[in-house]
């Protein structure tokens, strides 16, 4: 599904702008509209984040830009809790946006682009902070294109562990 609308988002919306996009997650918002958090970059090589509102009229797909920045302005990405399962995170421009992504792996999936877009385009220094190293390293074993898939697998991982640990009798 999310591949789908990657594909659709670049079309309607990206694409007629000369845009590339490198990212999107689902983001709440109020009412009935879907919001997103993309990510992508200009012809001029500039960084771009932007907040989408996406919409039904009829059988028609709409999808506006209601709010964007630039990644040169982004002073730094706050996770809040790191040791935390939560999808909360404050992006810091010139004011402090709060964020509520659909789920904390796809917190970590646009840190992670933003992170990378950075070292492609702009090699600045901005602060990713409350989030946990593991899973935004490119290098780190757990790194794999389907990042996601890889997050949960390890918070799986680790539940398990307790679980066995927790049943089991020491002597």
């Amino acid at each position: 599904m999310s591949s789908l609308l990657k594909e659709d988002l670049a079309k309607r919306l990206f694409g007629p702008r000369r845009q590339r996009l490198h990212e999107f997650i689902e983001v709440e918002g109020a009412g009935a509209q879907r919001y997103y958090l993309c990510a992508a970059v200009t012809k001029n090589k500039e960084v771009e984040i932007c907040m989408v509102k996406h919409w039904r009229v009829d059988r028609e797909e709409k999808y506006e830009i209601v709010e964007k920045w630039f990644l040169k302005d982004l002073e730094m990405i706050d996770g809040k809790e790191p040791d935390t399962d939560n999808p909360y995170f404050d992006m810091h421009f010139h004011k402090v946006y709060n964020m509520e992504a659909y789920s904390c792996a796809s917190k970590y999936t646009f840190a992670r682009t933003l992170n990378k877009l950075n070292d492609m385009y702009l090699k600045k220094d901005f602060k990713i902070v409350n989030f946990d190293d593991t899973y935004l390293n490119d290098d780190s074993i757990w790194s794999s294109s389907n990042r996601d898939f890889l997050v949960v697998m390890r918070v799986c991982f680790y539940a398990s562990n307790l679980l066995c640990l927790s049943l089991c009798r020491f002597s």
